[in-house]
Order: structure tokens, then C-alpha cells, then sequence
């Protein structure tokens, strides 16, 4: 539930988030449109309601507009109103077809290049803290069929080098757009290499929202992992046995619970009967007796509940050993920073390709809502978390502006293209009709986007 101090981090987190991002994106465009020598009028971020503006040195109009959600840069251009013939080689609709399309490129180019960055200083300066890529396979799942148990540490997916469970994961999504039969070198609990086979043939990864490894049966492997209590509710069982937000369940009636879903069948079985709890209270183990209220579900089934929250924390001793931090020096990390900008721009293209072919769900393309959620929860997490968010959404960002939908960076490059091979500009008709698919495309995005971030909300 969002509350006063959460959204004291979620807002300003976003603004920096989109102000960063859109700031990058229309310098890309200012700054090459300057250099060929196109007079620029205004550089704005934002839309609407100016409430902050300059003029430059060089007439350059400097604006922060109301509406974060974008910007642009306004350029002299005939098209747009009369131009003074001793400033027509200074307007943009009059320079050679080449300098169009690098002043357009220049955009989504400054994106990724702000994400290469990010990981450069995210490498070389902050630090990745990072888990050891062990797992584990869910029961007759293709993980369990490929032989993976608990304990096996992921060394290689199709002879590809993988230190981290991200870099695990990242490769393992990338090779599965090629192929759903991967390769994985592991390194089992007792130190042996071996290779496993993990078919994914059939399986659909991603056309569920949701974690795309699921159906797979590969799991993230924790050596023990803590039974950690979260609110209770008003007058319920766990509120007149004092349990209390955060303590440690270690044993019921004895007996050690080896999972949340564990502790919460073994509440769900012993309707009104009491149970002793042996829990950890910060250094004190203490015990107390608590008798689950009786619920009839709809099926007339009897279980027990006593109205308290459950989750699993990973103990601080297993942390250390599954947790390090990847640090290199300023060679590697600039190596790294094109390595993961590059895996991740193909990724995102490639799954947007799937959607067309409805082999992606729709339901994963997210909004402003869901950007402002994350930007918020990364920054709570750390400098390392918020940049790498920061990085992923500009190369998303650099992305979707490529894609040749008229009114995006990638529909002008397309037009540009056209002239190229037909010697002339496209047609004002044509390129009214395109303005018009483009903005249609565009909405119909946007609204997508906003119903998706609204389901979660809801959900």
C-alpha cells in the first residue's frame, strides 16, 4: 500500500528519472543540430505550461514546461513559418539529406550512450552488488528434466561466461530468443563440473506477465532461508498472541517450517487448535502459544489463519556467502558498458518483435506508473539499483524511438531513407497520413500501457 513517505521517494526519484532521460535525449538532438549548423529556436523538456525559461547567448529559448512526460527541440524550419532568406542555410528543411538524419539519430544515440556511461560508473566507481548465479528446479519442471538440483551453480549458458544470477538470467532470456533448447554449464554442490540440457520447447516463457523463468522450474537458491513475520491484523490470533512485525519463526510445535508457503499450510491444518511458536525477537528467542481462527473456505474446507503477514529474508551469514560485488577496472568497465547496452537494446527488440507475433504478452508493456513504482523502489534500494534502472530505461527509451512509426525519431530516419532511394522528399500528404498513423499508434500505446499499470495497481 503506497503511502505519504513512499510517495516523498516515488516522485521525486521519477522526476529526476524522466527529467535525466528526456534532458540526454533532446541534447543528442541540440547538440548535433548545432555542430551541422541548424539554428535552434527552443530546447525544452517537458510540454505545456512553461514554468521555467532562458534565453541564451545564442537566442536559443531554454525552457522546463509543466508536463515531464517528454520534450522536444524546435528548430528553424520553412515548414514550420517564414524564415529570413539571410538564415534559410541555417534551417533545418535545407540541409542535405545526411545531416537530417544525423541530427535525428543523434536522439536515441545520446540514450545509449548515457546507459554506457551509467554502467562505466556503476562498474568502475559505485560497485554491482551482485548474487552468485546458484539454483535450483521446481518439481517436474524442464529444469528438474535437465537435471538441475539444488545447489548447482550456473558457470555458462551456451559456452557464454555468466558470473552473476543477472547475468544468468539476461543471457539465458537473450539465448532463449534464439533457441529454446540452452546448454548450461553448472558446477554442482560438491564442486564438480557438468553440463545440462534445459528444454524449453513448448513452454511460452513470455507470454504470461510475470517472472519469464517460472515455467521454466529454474529457481534462485538460497542454502536456508528465514520464515519472517509482517503485520498483524487488529484483534486477530497473532495480534492477542503478540506476534509482532518482523519477528522469526523457528520452529512450530517443534518443528522448523522450511519455507513461508511451509509455515502458512502448517497454520492452514490446525484450525482452533494451539500451537507453540518458537520465535526470534531481534537477539531473544522467546515462545508463545497462538490457536488459528477457523475459516470455511467455498468448497466447505476448514483451514486456520491467524491474520498475520508472511515472507522470507535470507539470513546474514547465507547473504555473505551468496553476495559480491562486481568491480573492474576502467577498460573492463567501459567494455562492460557496451557489452550490456548492446544485450540489452537487442533484448528489447526482440521482444517487441514477439509481440507482433503474440509470442510476448502485451500485458508487460508498462507505463509511466510502473516506471515512477520502480524509480522509486530502486532508489530506496541504493545508488546502484536506481542507476542500473536509469540505464535500462534509456536504452528502452532509445529503443522505442527507432522503431519507424511516424512522429517518433525512427519515422523521420524512415522518410529520410525514402527521399534517399526516390531522389525527393515524400509528399505532404504522405507525411500528414504518417503524422496521423503515427499519433494513432502512439495513443493506443500509451493507453495500453496506462490499463496495464492500472491492473497491477489493482492486483
Amino acid at each position: 500500500m503506497m503511502n505519504i513517505s513512499n510517495l516523498l521517494i516515488i516522485l521525486p526519484a521519477f522526476l529526476v528519472t524522466i527529467g535525466v532521460l528526456v534532458a540526454i535525449h533532446e541534447f543528442g538532438h541540440f547538440w548535433v543540430a548545432r555542430k551541422l549548423g541548424v539554428k535552434v529556436l527552443r530546447y525544452s523538456i517537458g510540454f505545456g505550461k512553461p514554468l521555467w525559461r532562458r534565453i541564451g547567448k545564442d537566442e536559443t529559448e531554454y525552457v522546463i514546461a509543466a508536463l515531464p512526460f517528454g520534450g522536444y527541440v524546435k528548430m528553424l524550419d520553412e515548414r514550420e513559418g517564414q524564415v529570413d532568406p539571410a538564415e534559410r542555410h541555417l534551417a533545418f528543411n535545407t540541409q542535405s539529406v545526411w545531416k537530417r538524419m544525423a541530427i535525428v539519430i543523434a536522439g536515441p544515440s545520446a540514450n545509449f550512450l548515457l546507459a554506457i556511461f551509467i554502467y562505466f560508473m556503476i562498474f568502475s566507481v559505485v560497485g554491482n552488488p551482485a548474487m552468485k548465479p546458484f539454483v535450483s528446479a521446481a518439481n517436474n519442471s524442464p529444469a528438474a528434466l535437465a537435471g538441475i538440483k539444488a545447489g548447482d551453480r550456473i558457470v555458462s549458458v551456451n559456452q557464454i561466461p555468466v558470473d552473476s544470477w543477472e547475468d544468468a538470467r539476461m543471457t539465458l532470456l537473450e539465448e532463449y530468443l534464439k533457441s529454446p533448447v540452452l546448454a548450461l554449464g553448472v558446477e554442482t554442490q560438491q564442486g564438480s563440473p557438468a553440463m545440462r540440457s534445459l528444454d524449453l520447447s513448448g513452454q511460452a516463457l513470455l507470454k504470461d506477465q510475470g517472472d519469464f523463468l517460472n515455467k521454466s522450474g529454474l529457481e534462485f537458491w538460497v542454502p536456508e532461508k528465514e520464515v519472517r513475520l509482517g503485520e498483524t491484523l487488529p484483534n486477530s490470533p497473532a495480534a492477542q498472541a503478540g506476534l509482532k512485525l518482523g519477528d522469526i519463526v523457528l520452529a512450530v510445535d517443534g518443528e522448523k517450517p522450511s519455507s513461508a508457503q511451509a509455515f502458512v499450510e502448517m497454520i492452514q491444518k490446525s484450525p482452533n487448535k494451539t500451537l507453540e511458536l518458537k520465535l526470534r525477537r531481534h537477539e531473544d528467542t522467546i515462545q508463545v502459544n497462538i490457536t488459528p481462527a477457523k475459516k470455511v473456505l467455498d468448497n466447505q474446507q476448514e483451514v486456520g489463519q491467524i491474520g498475520a503477514g508472511v515472507g522470507e529474508t535470507i539470513p546474514e551469514a547465507t547473504l555473505k556467502q551468496l553476495q559480491f560485488t562486481q568491480h573492474y577496472g576502467p577498460i573492463d568497465s567501459i567494455v562492460q558498458g557496451f557489452k550490456k547496452t548492446w544485450q540489452m537494446s537487442l533484448v528489447t527488440l526482440k521482444l517487441m518483435g514477439r509481440m507482433f507475433t503474440g509470442e510476448v504478452s502485451l500485458q508487460n508493456i508498462s507505463g509511466p506508473i510502473t516506471i515512477a513504482k520502480f524509480s522509486g523502489e530502486t532508489a530506496q534500494a541504493g545508488l546502484p539499483y536506481y542507476l542500473g534502472f536509469l540505464a535500462i530505461v534509456s536504452i528502452s527509451l532509445g529503443v522505442l524511438n527507432l522503431l519507424p512509426i511516424p512522429m517518433l525519431d525512427g519515422g523521420h530516419l524512415l522518410y529520410y531513407l525514402i527521399e534517399l532511394v526516390k531522389g525527393s522528399p515524400v509528399s505532404e500528404k504522405f507525411e500528414e497520413f504518417g503524422l496521423r498513423f503515427g499519433m494513432a499508434v502512439v495513443a493506443g500505446v500509451m493507453v495500453l500501457a496506462l490499463y496495464n499499470d492500472f491492473m497491477r495497481l489493482l492486483n
